[in-house]
């Protein structure tokens, strides 16, 4: 007895047996460019950091330049204003009560008007500040340096116009 096989039939078989072939074959190349890598890599890996070495010995390093930087004291421009001209605002920013009118005989034993003593916003200050306007920095100066307060700047949290008409404030701290 003779059995029909169709051309379909026949093809099947061997598509099936190639796609299986091609997939073994993809597998086996990964895994021999996978091993190809780690046999080489490390012989290179070690090649490259030889030469690296060689590069950086054979380069000199420049050498360390050290400047010495001198500080040297701006002159300090002598005030515009005498000390009965200029007009100090004396706050609190401690929290203890007398404070700024204390502050504020004393500078107007050194000679300084006075804008007005009050409580200043905050009562946290740890040192006392002196805060100049615009143009009165030297002044601001020469009053820090009269009541021995180390920190001096332009107005910092107080508007011009708060100052009471005068050009100086003193917020007086903890210390």
């Amino acid at each position: 007895m003779e059995a029909y096989v169709s051309a379909h039939d026949l093809v099947r078989p061997w598509r099936r047996a190639t796609l299986i072939a091609s997939a073994i074959a993809a597998v086996e190349l990964v895994a021999l460019l996978f091993l190809g890598l780690v046999i080489i890599a490390k012989p290179l890996g070690h090649a490259v950091q030889r030469h690296a070495q060689k590069a950086a010995a054979s380069t000199p390093l420049p050498a360390r330049v050290r400047k010495e930087i001198t500080r040297q004291a701006a002159p300090t421009p002598k005030p515009a204003i005498t000390r009965n001209q200029t007009k100090v605002l004396v706050l609190n920013g401690n929290g203890r009560n007398g404070a700024a009118h204390a502050e504020a005989e004393r500078l107007h034993a050194l000679g300084y008007q006075i804008a007005g003593a009050a409580d200043a916003k905050r009562h946290d200050y740890a040192t006392s500040v002196v805060m100049y306007k615009t143009g009165f920095r030297t002044e601001g100066v020469r009053l820090a340096h009269d009541l021995h307060v180390p920190v001096v700047g332009p107005l910092d949290g107080i508007r011009p116009a708060a100052l009471a008409g005068g050009q100086l404030a003193v917020i007086i701290g903890a210390r």
